[in-house]
């Protein structure tokens, strides 16, 4: 395994081989190659089947698995990283403001966050308490955490999983609108081909493991163009290309 940057280049990922050993010795072959390139300030997006690999990926990107052949590239060799999961992990005992802070590097304790709170639509709440938020707001700052420290790299693990789909669908909106004010490198991983198709550049689909890469998609068309309707063109025509992949 190798772990290296080049200044704002893109995020490379070329993961040969992960297997996992058993605790009765047995051994799980993860990943056979996943091989993909999201250029910086891309949107990607990972979909495949559950227990595919797709979360063990990010976990690899973000450094946390070292045990795997092959090698990754970041964006940024000295940059930060953000994690935005599936739950939004909020301590109950701090504040909205002060979650969101407690992510912030030295030398940005202090760091003006007006602007990120008006965005996520956060800014008459910054002195609540999470128990005090429905889930979609809590999902708002657990976003507004990852962007606060101006991440070189964002990971997503199904970040809206769980809610309805008329807050989920809002909760993409809001996502891309902080993103497109703080630009940055994103990497999800995701179920949601619907969820997919609103939000990525480009979307790596993977098979059943071992994983490998089915085939990649790049969307071009600009995100204010991508009605429902359009969405639902683009679904209805991956699935034709990639059949079960809803």
């Amino acid at each position: 395994m190798t772990a290296a940057s080049t200044g704002t280049g893109p995020l490379e990922v070329d993961i040969t081989r992960k297997v996992f050993r058993g605790a009765d010795g047995s051994h799980t072959h993860a990943i056979e190659r996943i091989a993909f390139e999201a250029p910086a300030g891309s949107f990607t997006t990972l979909i495949g089947p559950s227990g595919c690999g797709k979360t063990t990926t990010l976990r690899i990107v973000l450094g946390l698995d070292a045990a795997y052949a092959g090698s990754v590239s970041r964006p940024d060799p000295d940059g930060r990283i953000a994690v935005v999961f599936q739950e939004p992990r909020l301590l109950p005992w701090r504040t909205v403001d002060q979650n969101v802070r407690l992510a912030l590097p030295a030398g940005m304790e202090n760091e003006n966050l007006d602007d990120l709170f008006e965005i996520v639509g956060l800014s008459q709440m910054r002195q609540r308490f999470p128990t005090e938020l429905s889930l979609g707001l809590a999902r708002r700052v657990a976003l507004a955490r990852a962007f606060a420290i101006r991440p070189s790299l964002l990971l997503l693990d199904e970040p809206f999983v769980s809610l309805d789909e008329m807050t989920a669908t809002r909760l993409r909106q809001l996502l891309i609108t902080v993103w497109s004010a703080r630009r940055t490198t994103a990497l999800m991983v995701t179920h949601n081909l619907r969820e997919a198709v609103q939000l990525s550049d480009r979307i790596v689909f993977l098979t059943e493991r071992p994983a490998t890469v089915r085939g990649i998609i790049e969307i071009e068309t600009p995100r204010k163009d991508r009605s429902a309707d359009w969405r639902e063109a683009q679904v209805k025509a991956i699935d034709t290309r990639f059949p079960g992949v809803l």
